[in-house]
């Protein structure tokens, strides 16, 4: 073992960076030279002179060439045998050069290396194809030896094979091969140059389809111009004039908002049906001293909805014109389809869109912003109807509508409601109040954003429940650490405590409500009832019966038997009030 670590340390003679240092500067220097060695190439090729010394003519005149005797022979060489096909051999190295002193490596050298020949005799080839030039200084031709021989040998095979072989054929086969010889000879590996070409394949199908797109658009534009032009300029046929007796009522009242206009726009809501609280508080009553009584609070404390507020018209013209802008803005984002329904509401419009067949959801939900833009609105939403075939587009109002709380607890709807604690929350899309149920989401927790309105909420739900319900019907506990949102209820009948702004009487005030819901589950074991409202209502109907509940209580043992001795307690017939913390 310790022969073989002093055999490994002898045989590390450089550290490892600094071997990594020495072969990148050694890498460095071999493209220099091969850079060097280009630049050699093409300078000489550049400066060719027929008068030079070369190895096919001794001459005593002085060597023109800039890189001196060894340029002019090989510049001569190079030009006799291949002909312009010389200048990859200046570009290639080139290549090479740079991705070696870029430190980018050479993959498949060996590749590179074999094409290059292969690259040579095809670019002399095509050089060759070409006729000479009147100034070209050799006999040669543009492709050199090598070149003319590749042109007579792909004529001469031709000809074998009973074709013809045009001066544009040579040209562009030999070309192409040539170029693509070229492009993997430059030192890029065949992974990459199928990455270039896929991308360059992807981005002209992509122009296709957008020259594509463009034509249809286009050509669906001129069709329905050329329909309207022609229905237009179509002659119409000359009816008859007879008389006929016709009454006043027979006679047809033309629609706002045309045809179409009367189709689409749908009626506005009509107001809800108000209940009998708000008919009976406009008629004043004598108060004749019943105090034990509890009269619930009046409705007059609250705001009167006010007519400048209210919308009642929703003008149809308007809507219509709104509905055909919809669809030519919808047309410029290439989505086709027709406005069927507008359902006007207090604060939002909804327009109902029946896309054209193949249109993507997704495509039409995805330009929400874009038609909150091009409708001069402040935003847009769009979703799929459920159960139809339709998209809905909803943007807001010019003038919207206030909601009132006393306008939704005037209604029938909340009188009427047979939930134990409804809840008032507002209206919906079509102006139709909207109210929910508590006792089906015992647990509710309101978040949101600063100035969303939460509190609002909060204050319209506590209302809701003091408009409806009596201090023996429900009862509140009010927590509040700001000591600023629920003070204003402080002193209310309905308060089984004050309201509460210390964390620790809080905490005391939960661990009460525990003890209570613990007590009510035992009252409801011994009557069978399920919940407080079965208690209630079977405590209601035992006290209209005048029927006394009891329940069976063990009291203890006989002393000559030893049985339990058991006994008939009356239970409490009072009704248990909704407890809301």
């Amino acid at each position: 073992m310790a022969r073989s670590t002093t055999a490994s340390r002898k045989s590390a003679f450089l550290p490892p960076g600094m071997k990594r240092f020495l072969v990148k500067r050694a890498a460095e220097i071999g493209g220099l030279a091969l850079l060097a060695l280009a630049g050699f190439t093409a300078l000489a090729l550049v400066a060719y002179d027929p008068g030079d010394p070369t190895l096919n003519q001794a001459t005593g005149a002085p060597v023109s060439n800039l890189m001196a005797l060894p340029g002019a022979y090989l510049a001569d060489l190079l030009l006799q045998t291949i002909g312009l096909g010389a200048i990859p051999l200046a570009l290639v190295p080139t290549a090479w050069a740079w991705r070696i002193i870029s430190h980018r490596g050479l993959p498949w050298i060996w590749l590179h290396l074999a094409l290059l020949p292969l690259t040579l005799v095809l670019t002399a080839g095509s050089a060759a194809s070409f006729a000479t030039p009147a100034g070209w200084p050799l006999d040669t031709g543009l492709g050199g030896l090598i070149g003319g021989f590749v042109v007579g040998w792909l004529a001469s095979l031709v000809g074998q094979l009973g074709g013809t072989l045009e001066a544009w054929h040579y040209r562009l086969g030999l070309g192409v091969g040539a170029a693509v010889a070229l492009a993997f000879t430059f030192g890029v590996s065949p992974t990459e140059w199928f990455a270039v070409v896929r991308g360059m394949i992807h981005s002209l199908a992509r122009m296709v389809t957008s020259i594509y797109r463009i034509c249809l658009y286009l050509g669906h534009m001129v069709a329905r111009r050329w329909q309207s032009v022609s229905a237009e300029q179509a002659p119409r046929a000359r009816s008859e004039p007879r008389l006929e007796r016709r009454s006043a009522a027979d006679i047809p009242v033309a629609p706002r908002g045309g045809e179409r206009g009367r189709q689409r726009v749908e009626p506005t809501t009509a107001r809800p049906r108000t209940g009998t609280r708000e008919t009976s508080e406009r008629q004043p009553a004598l108060n004749f001293g019943q105090a034990e009584q509890y009269d619930l609070p009046p409705l007059a404390l609250l705001h009167a909805p006010n007519r400048r507020d209210r919308v009642e018209q929703i003008d149809a013209d308007a809507l219509e014109q709104n509905a055909k802008l919809l669809e030519s803005v919808l047309e410029d984002f290439g989505v086709h389809g027709e406005i069927v329904k507008v359902r006007p509401g207090p604060v939002v419009t909804l327009y109902e869109l029946e896309p054209a067949p193949g249109t993507k959801t997704s495509r039409v939900i995805g330009l929400a912003d874009d038609i909150a833009r091009s409708m001069s609105a402040v935003s847009a939403r769009v979703s799929v109807i459920p159960g139809r075939n339709a998209i809905g587009i909803e943007l807001p109002n010019l003038i919207r509508e206030t909601v009132y709380l006393r306008e939704l607890l005037a209604t029938a709807d909340y009188e009427n409601a047979a939930g134990q604690l409804p809840l008032a929350l507002g209206k919906d899309i079509a102006g139709k109040p909207v109210f929910a149920e508590l006792s089906r989401m015992p647990h509710l927790l309101i978040a949101g954003t600063t100035g969303s309105g939460k509190s609002v909420a909060v204050n319209i739900m506590i209302l809701s429940l003091l408009y409806r319900l009596r201090p023996d019907q429900c009862r509140l506990i009010l927590v509040d650490p700001k000591m600023l949102e629920l003070s204003v209820y402080d002193g209310i009948p309905h308060l089984l405590s004050p309201v509460v702004t210390d964390p620790h009487k809080a905490v005391t005030a939960l661990k009460w409500a525990v003890r209570e819901m613990e007590n009510r589950y035992r009252k409801m074991s011994e009557l069978g009832a399920r919940n407080v409202a079965s208690y209630n209502q079977r405590v209601a109907e035992a006290t209209l019966k005048g029927e006394i509940l009891r329940r069976t209580v063990q009291t203890g043992f006989d002393d000559q038997t030893g049985q339990p001795v058991f006994e008939d307690r009356p239970l409490e017939m009072e009704p248990l009030p909704l407890i809301v913390v």
